[in-house]
């Protein structure tokens, strides 16, 4: 269809030839062609066989005679080199008569990139990158820790130990140059202060009234090598969220977290950069709403948790080590709303340990708090959080030995508790639905793990530890919401769900633990959620207002 317009175009405005016995004219007399090369065409007319030549070298046409008739000629155009225009002239000659169309190439796209390296320190900055481009540029292998904003080049903070480089390919039209760009990685240790974390571990548990999970979140992962914040259904964490849980009452976080998943390096261990800076973000949303929080390792696909056997020991604490020492220098800088626990759950299975699991399971938390305390900074001072095996009451009273630790008074002690299973977190057939005095002798009930229970197992806790100077967080308790009972099992069950989490909040409070409630995101059957995470609105409410009067 072009070819067809183009011909009728040119027989429509064709110039002739003022001699009537030799008819030659041409499509155009003059073309405007880019700097780089290029295939052009024109068309002839002509009475009479023809030739075209060109007179200059950078414009190449075939040779050869051409019969009469209307013929497409092809011209190929080399590149010009040279910042300014030139001009070349094709004729055309038949007989006696000759005509010419002038070809005006653009001169080259004038391009100097000037700065051909940045050397940027940890912290980041601006820089200039000074560069002459007589047209725009684009970028290409620009990563996201470079922001550029015309010759003002701004490099991120590097939250990591490990140096970074990037080869930028700064590109405009056909030249391309290349911009080395190289920030360096925060130091491994630095010298200690204690500005900013003055309180020791019992001080600062005075501080924390009662806390909250960001359950099923940053920690959500399919296997070791395998990570996504949305993996298990939660959307994105944004400050909104973050907002709503301070406003309902709570003035802590724990953010169970993954870090295996986000590896670069398996060989060093090496966290991605980018993880590093979207767990600084939410931590972020929780300290800017003066509120504590405890970021862990959590699950993380079981490389930790699953293993407390001789025979995975060395390696395992090896990654603890490495991942930890990336960990606390990334948030060395914080204060003491800043606390970190280094495992959650290690286990074997769910019976009594034996000293095998003990011994590899203490030797995981001794090198989780050698690795913080060599970073230094304000980590030499920080409070840190230590588990019992398998975050077992029982166990734990039993066995945990404390760390050893360079600074005294710094170590929290963490367990957890879902007592009786089959109410708080069992859905199979066998499940009861039903906890508390109330409902005793009702086969919905559980024959274990009531307020007597609970109470003696919480002040166990506290003849062990608190009542000795060592505070306890309870990182996790829940029971889970079992939508699909009839009436008036239903009630019934929302009732011991209101009682239970007000009791638990309140027996912790009582011998002087740190409550942090289980939500795990979801709202309906088998879940634990109190938030909508997408609309940021309260949905369960008698759940919060059980556990903030059970903090009371």
């Amino acid at each position: 269809m072009r070819i067809i317009i183009v011909i009728i175009l040119f027989l429509l405005s064709c110039k002739e030839n003022q001699d009537p016995e030799v008819e030659l004219v041409i499509s155009q007399d003059s073309m405007e062609v880019p700097s780089s090369a290029t295939l052009q065409n024109f068309y002839v007319k002509a009475s009479q066989p023809f030739e075209v030549i060109s007179e200059v070298d950078w414009i190449l046409v075939d040779g050869g005679s051409r019969a009469q008739g209307t013929v497409k000629i092809d011209v190929e155009i080399k590149d010009n080199v040279n910042n300014s225009v030139r001009i070349g002239k094709v004729k055309v000659k038949s007989g006696p008569k000759q005509i010419s169309i002038t070809f005006h190439q653009s001169g080259a796209p004038k391009f100097n990139l000037e700065t051909k390296a940045i050397w940027a320190k940890a912290q980041g900055g601006e820089f200039e990158v000074k560069m002459e481009a007589s047209a725009p540029v684009t970028y290409k292998d620009l990563p996201t820790w470079i922001k550029v904003e015309g010759q003002k080049w701004f490099i991120v903070e590097n939250p990591g130990i490990y140096s970074r480089e990037a080869k930028v390919k700064v590109i405009m039209g056909y030249v391309e140059e290349i911009l080395d760009v190289k920030q360096d990685g925060l130091p491994r240790n630095v010298p200690e202060t204690q500005i900013g974390v003055e309180k020791d571990a019992m001080s600062l548990s005075k501080e924390i009234k009662v806390g909250w999970n960001l359950g099923n979140s940053l920690e959500a992962c399919s296997d070791p090598l395998t990570a996504s914040e949305t993996l298990w259904g939660n959307p994105a964490t944004r400050k909104e969220l973050i907002d709503l849980v301070k406003k309902s009452g709570f003035n802590a976080i724990r953010i169970p977290c993954a870090w295996s998943g986000y590896i670069e390096d398996r060989t060093t261990h090496r966290i991605k950069t980018e993880w590093l800076l979207r767990v600084r973000e939410v931590v972020d949303y929780c300290i800017e709403n003066q509120m504590y929080v405890i970021l862990n390792i959590h699950w993380d696909g079981g490389w930790l948790e699953n293993h407390p056997y001789y025979v995975k020991q060395e390696e395992v604490n090896q990654k603890q080590r490495a991942l930890w020492e990336q960990i606390a220098v990334a948030f060395r800088e914080y204060d003491e709303h800043l606390l970190f626990a280094g495992t959650n759950e290690v286990h074997a299975d769910y019976n009594r340990p034996s000293k095998e699991h003990i011994e590899v399971q203490m030797s995981y938390n001794q090198t989780f708090v050698d690795a913080v305390r060599a970073t230094g900074g304000k980590n030499a001072w920080r409070n840190l959080v230590v588990q019992g095996y398998n975050t077992n009451i029982d166990y734990t009273v039993e066995s945990l030995a404390l760390p050893k630790d360079t600074k005294e008074n710094r170590l929290f002690v963490e367990v957890h508790y879902y007592d009786p299973y089959d109410f708080s977190l069992d859905n199979s057939a066998t499940s009861k639905y039903l906890w508390g005095s109330e409902f005793q002798g009702k086969s919905g009930v559980s024959t274990w793990g009531q307020e007597e229970y609970l109470d003696a197992k919480f002040k166990m806790m506290y003849e062990r530890f608190v009542g000795k100077g060592i505070p306890v967080v309870l990182g996790e308790y829940a029971a889970t919401y079992r939508s699909t009972l009839p009436e008036p099992a239903l009630s019934e069950h929302n009732k011991s769900r209101n009682s239970y989490v007000k009791a638990v909040t309140a027996s912790a409070k009582k011998y002087g633990m740190i409550p942090f409630y289980w939500d795990n995101g979801g709202l309906g059957n088998n879940s634990s959620g109190i938030f909508d995470r997408n609309s940021y609105q309260v949905v369960h409410k008698e759940i919060l207002m059980s556990i903030m009067q059970g903090a009371e």
